[in-house]
Formats: C-alpha cells, structure tokens, sequence
C-alpha cells in the first residue's frame, strides 16, 4: 500500500492484486505494452539492419569521403538529443508525420554506436557477402547491439512525448509517468507499474547477457 511505501517498510505487501486492479482500470494498460512492445521491436529491428549495412560499407569502401563522414558520426555523438529536439519536431511537423511510429523511429534507427566492422570475401555479390557472411559472423555482436537498442527504444520517453501525442499511442515509460502525475499519487500502483514496465527489458537482458558479454568484449579487442 502507499503508506507502506511512504514509510520505508522492505517487507512484501498483500496489496498485489488491489495495485494491479486499480492500475488497470484507471491506465489503459495493454494498449501501452502493444505500443511499447510494437516501437521497441520495429526500431531494434531496423536499427540493426540500416547500421550495419553503414558499417560494412565504411569497412568495405575506402576513400576520403568515408573518412569525413565517420568524424561527422563520431560528433554527431556528443550531440545531446535535447540540443536537436526542437528541429526535429519542426521537421517531422512540415512533413505531417506528428503521431506516426515513423517519425518515433526514425532519429533511432541510425546511429554511430551501432555502426560496426564487416569483412569482404572476394567472388561474392555485396549482397550476398552481407547476409551469408556478415551477419552469422557476428551473431554476438547483434546479440550486444540488440540488447542495447532494444532497451533504449523501451525506455525511452522523451521523444515518444513530443511526438506521439495521441493518447492511443501512450508507451509505458509514459504511462508510468503519468501515475506520478497529480495531486495524490497512489504509490502502490506506481510500483506495480514500474515493476511491470522493467520486466521486459530485465527479461532480453537475461536471455542474451551471454551474446551481450560477448559483443561487447569483441568491440573491446
């Protein structure tokens, strides 16, 4: 129970189902799972696919340009998302994308730290090279780079904020935000709530902790 909560008590309540009950029937609780679920996958998904296609390119071609263009990535990255949040939105705006998925994934889906090395084998089409040898060489790297973006795409609550403000399209950082919202907060229910909205991330976190540990050791070597 909030009191409970309120005074610091360690000790598991009985309040369970009451906490889950209210939160159901006062937050639309399986729109914003669909919702969360439908952006973390899609974004995760294409992230992996666009980056790392950059990334076999910047490997596989070598000319100045390339070399400019990874110095434009690399300060692109001390770049904080609040600094291009504004222009953004502008832009997505003049485009008529406000409320779409695409204008949510679309900053996401491209980004430097997910751009990794490839490999050519010589007699092989581009195409062919990328799916049949790129891509099963580094499985523990998608495995790092999948974790990564997928807990990212989940948690995150800013942008989704700014640009998706039909309340059919609530994420569960926002709807978690939303229960602290108010005069009186019910902090049973917001627990409940930000229990629920971990558990997702915590579940991918634990399937693929060994491709993660291995990813992230090879990009150290």
């Amino acid at each position: 129970a909030s009191i409970d909560i309120v005074r610091g008590k360690l000790i598991p309540g009985t309040h369970l189902l009451e906490n889950y009950r209210t939160l159901i029937e006062t937050q639309n609780l399986g729109l914003a799972m669909f919702n969360s679920f439908r952006n973390a996958i899609v974004i995760t998904v294409i992230s992996l696919l666009v980056c790392s296609i950059a990334g076999y390119g910047f490997e596989i071609y070598h000319d100045k340009g390339k070399d400019i263009l990874m110095n434009i990535l690399l300060l692109a990255m001390m770049l904080p998302f609040v600094a291009i949040m504004i222009p953004l939105f502008k832009l997505f705006a003049s485009w008529k994308l406000v409320n779409t998925w695409i204008a949510l994934a679309l900053p996401s889906i491209s980004t430097p730290f997910l751009i990794i090395e490839a490999a050519r084998l010589e007699g092989l089409s581009e195409i062919k090279i990328f799916f049949t040898m790129f891509i099963p060489v580094m499985k523990s790297t998608y495995g790092a780079a999948m974790t990564v973006t997928f807990m990212n795409a989940w948690n995150n609550y800013l942008w989704p904020t700014i640009i998706l403000q039909d309340k059919n399209e609530v994420t569960m950082p926002m709807l978690v935000a939303n229960l602290k919202s108010g005069y009186s907060v019910d902090y049973g229910m917001l627990m409940l709530g930000v229990l629920i909205c971990t558990l997702p991330t915590a579940i991918i976190f634990l399937c693929l902790q060994k491709s993660f540990a291995n990813g992230i050791a090879g990009a150290v070597k």
